[in-house]
Parts: C-alpha cells; structure tokens; sequence
C-alpha cells in the first residue's frame, strides 16, 4: 500500500518556518513537494550559526528533506508563467507572502483556479486575509505577544516571557497541514473535484492552540493568568519541585493520585492531615501543602523520583535537558527520528525528525535529502514542457 499522500503535487511557493513546515509534513506522507525559491533562495538555508552550513542550515534541512527545489523569478514573464504551468499540474499550493502579494505576482488563487478549478490553495499568513490587521508584517514572536500567549508564561509577578521556540510557527504549520489535508479529502469526495481557498491566520492559529484557557474565557469570563510551573488543575500537587539535581515535575490532580502520591514518598500523615483531606482543603492550604513536598523531594534525585512514583500511578516527569531526552530508549524504536542524507560537505549526514506518529504500515518518512537550491529546476521544467531561457540557465 502506498503512502497516504503517493501522487500528491504540491506547489510550494513558502518560506522560513511555518509553511515549508507544513508542506514538510505532507512530504513525510508521500507527497511529491515542489519548492519554488528566488534566486537568494528560501532564507531558512541560512539560519545557521556555522559557516560551513549556510545554504543549507539546519532548521532548513529539518523542514525541507524530501522536496525538489525549483529557482524561478515570480517578476518575470518566464517565471510567471512556468509558475502558472507548475501549480496547473498540481493539487495543492502554499504561499505565505503577506497578503496581497502572492495576487500581484499574478498568481492569486482567484487568477490560477482559471486553469486548474480543482486546486487547493493555502495561504498562511500572520493575520489572515481579511481584516483591519492583515496587511501587518508578523513573525512568530509578534503573534506571540500579540495573541496573549506571552502573556501567559512565566511566574505570577514576572512579565511576560516568550516560549522558547517558535511555537506559533509550529502550531501553524500542523494546522495548515491538518486543513489541507481535510480539503484534499473534501475535494476527492466532491463529484466536481472542486478545490478552495485556504485563508489560515497564525493569530487565529495561536488562540486555538490556547482554547483551555480562551474557551473559559468566553463561557465564564474567567480571566487567565501567569502560573508558573503549576499545572492547568492549578493544584498544589501539580508542580514542579526541586530535587538533589534535576527538578521533578509532579501532577497529582484526584484524590486517588494524591493519596498514591503521600504513600509513595513516604508521607502517610499527609493523608490523615484535615489540612489536606481533599482537594479543596489542599487548595485553602497550598503553601503548607507545598512546604511538606518540597522538604521531601529535596531528599532524591530527580530520576529516582520519576521511576519511585511513576510506578505508584502517580505521573511524574524529571525536567531533562532535551540533548538528555534523545538519548531516551523510549524513542528508539518510536520511529521518530529520520537519517537523511545531506549535499553538504561539512555535515554529510544527518538526523532529523519524523512526523510524530506512526502507522502499522506505509507511514510517514523520507529517505531523500534537502534540496541544493534550484537542484530540479531543469527536471521540473522539462516536466512542464519548459527550458529555461539561454541566458538564464541555473542548476
């Protein structure tokens, strides 16, 4: 059986993180992924402290194994029109320009459904399309603030602190492809295989990624706040405690966890303390409650801690560095991790992440490297019945 998205072209016109992402995760579904880059090339390929890697840096490899890279100028008649002949032979396209932009290339989805009505056409944007912020420029950490999301992280009485990653661009990138993929289906079912518009908002995207605190907000006002390491229950049994080295991370949320936790640790007068007899009582007595767990978890370490109330039924997690976390048995056979070849001297090969999830047979993977910048062009136009003008000739 083949891969869910064997047969698949997509026409890839997106850069940097959250679209090129989203096409990456189709491609670890069979997907054949056709990256369209200018002359300078997507500036991902330089996100790289090391100079041996630029052109081909390593965020760039992790979102771009598997895919061809096509060089065309979207200014020119040619690269207009191999662009216009590219996305006629495919299913699905992906821009992330700011809007406005992709329709003034001449290549907006209004214009291209003219020559394929079945196309799937997903912009990814930091405001979407419409409205009186859509012509804003936006990275990640803008929508970060913008969304609030910054405004939910750190401790009660520190301000607010970006997540460590570009986890607005991530969350997008999967939402993108879940969209895609339910239009694609949409259209296979659709007896006219009609295709549509995909307007996705990286500020839209960032507030469904916090529904557990903005649905409370529309149903009972309930105003979020900073937490620190406390858990959603804000129990305080659901924290974070220092250790002899690592932290651990404890989630005792009911009154059976609670009661697995105090034995575990060797605390039975906690169960029998009125202070702490059930989860309200816990919550009038937090700072006490805390006090008492923070003496105990002070007297192991944070691994020994994990494995003791792990195997009590209590969850329980120490706080690795994530160099620790690859090095997990847990992951080895998980399928998790990609080796990949790669058209640098300096890093031949190299490991990168899966898809996340597995499927009993013909799941998601890659066995072929990044793209060289506009290493299929000639390939791909030839395809399109195409050559590329004398005195433009690029790899």
């Amino acid at each position: 059986m083949p891969q869910p998205l064997a047969g698949v072209r997509i026409a890839d016109f997106s850069h940097v993180i959250a679209g090129p992402l989203a096409t990456y995760f189709l491609c670890l579904l069979g997907a054949e992924v056709i990256k369209v880059e200018p002359e300078t090339g997507d500036v991902l390929r330089n996100y790289t402290q090391r100079r041996d890697l630029r052109g081909m840096a390593e965020p760039f490899i992790g979102a771009n194994a598997g895919k061809k890279s096509v060089v065309l100028d979207l200014k020119t008649p040619f690269g207009k029109e191999a662009a216009r002949r590219l996305v006629a032979s495919a299913d699905i396209m992906v821009e992330n320009f700011r809007p406005g932009v992709i329709d003034r290339l001449g290549l907006g989805y209004e214009s291209l459904r003219k020559d394929n009505p079945s196309l799937i056409f997903c912009s990814i944007s930091g405001y979407g399309q419409t409205g009186p912020m859509r012509d804003y420029p936006a990275i990640d950490q803008i929508i970060q603030s913008v969304s609030g999301l910054m405004g939910l992280s750190g401790e009660a009485d520190s301000g607010p602190m970006r997540i460590g990653f570009p986890i607005v661009d991530t969350y997008s990138a999967l939402l993108a492809a879940f969209a895609i993929q339910a239009a694609y289906l949409q259209r296979e079912r659709d007896p006219q295989r009609r295709g549509q518009h995909i307007d996705m908002s990286m500020l839209d995207a960032s507030l469904v990624m916090m529904a557990s605190v903005v649905n409370p907000m529309f149903i009972s006002d309930t105003e979020p706040r900073r937490t620190g390491n406390r858990g959603f229950s804000l129990a305080p049994t659901a924290d974070t405690f220092a250790t002899r080295d690592l932290p651990i991370t404890i989630g005792a949320v009911q009154q059976n966890q609670y009661e697995r936790l105090c034995t575990a640790i060797g605390r039975p007068e906690l169960l029998v303390d009125p202070r702490f007899a059930d989860a309200e009582a816990r919550m009038a007595n937090d700072a006490a409650l805390q006090a008492e767990l923070a003496q105990t978890f002070r007297t192991r370490g944070g691994l020994e801690w994990e494995e003791l109330l792990s195997k009590a039924g209590v969850p329980a997690g120490a706080v690795r560095p994530v160099r620790d976390v690859l090095d997990l048995p847990q992951l080895q056979d998980r399928g998790l991790k990609l080796s990949v070849e790669v058209p640098n001297k300096a890093v031949p090969r190299a490991t990168i992440l899966n898809a996340g999830f597995r499927f009993a047979h013909d799941g998601p993977g890659t066995a072929s490297p990044p793209p060289q910048l506009g290493e299929h062009t000639q390939e791909v136009l030839a395809d399109l019945g195409l050559a590329m003008p004398v005195a433009d000739h690029r790899p």
